[in-house]
């Protein structure tokens, strides 16, 4: 099952969220700040991460760019800011997309799903076998 981080300061807004992705199939836990939320991802890892961008103490942009700094995950912009500057802030700080409130849930979920495929498909295969001069990648299909 695949987890989601929300990191959103709005108690109502969290858990109405968090319900939505639980009933789309997500493990889905939250924080209330970007600080709760960084400690979260360290200490158990998400396969995704939902941030709001207006959050007390650390902002969203300021909590994207220490995501960044450690980990690769997929991260999710929500927030109701639709400036387009704020929109090209958030991508430029590490975000992977940007998602307007209110949201749509079965729209979220697909952006979660193809942020995942595009995830998978980058992946570089680990596994290969060395035999004298030959080296076979199986995952890959690749003979060297």
């Amino acid at each position: 099952m695949t987890a989601v981080l929300v990191i959103e300061d709005d108690d109502r807004i969290r858990l109405a969220l968090l319900l939505a992705l639980e009933e789309e199939g997500y493990r889905a836990y939250g924080a209330a700040t970007a600080e709760e939320g960084l400690r979260r991802q360290r200490a158990d890892p998400a396969e995704n991460v939902l941030v709001d961008l207006m959050l007390p103490g650390m902002d969203g942009f300021e909590c994207i760019r220490q995501l960044r700094r450690d980990d690769d995950v997929p991260i999710v912009v929500v927030s109701a800011r639709d400036d387009t500057h704020d929109i090209v802030a958030a991508l430029e700080a590490g975000a992977d997309d940007y998602v307007v409130k209110p949201v749509a849930i079965k729209e979220l979920s697909a952006r979660l799903r193809a942020l995942r495929r595009r995830g998978r498909a980058g992946a570089v295969p680990v596994s290969s076998h060395v035999v004298g001069d030959l080296e076979v990648s199986p995952e890959a299909g690749e003979v060297r």
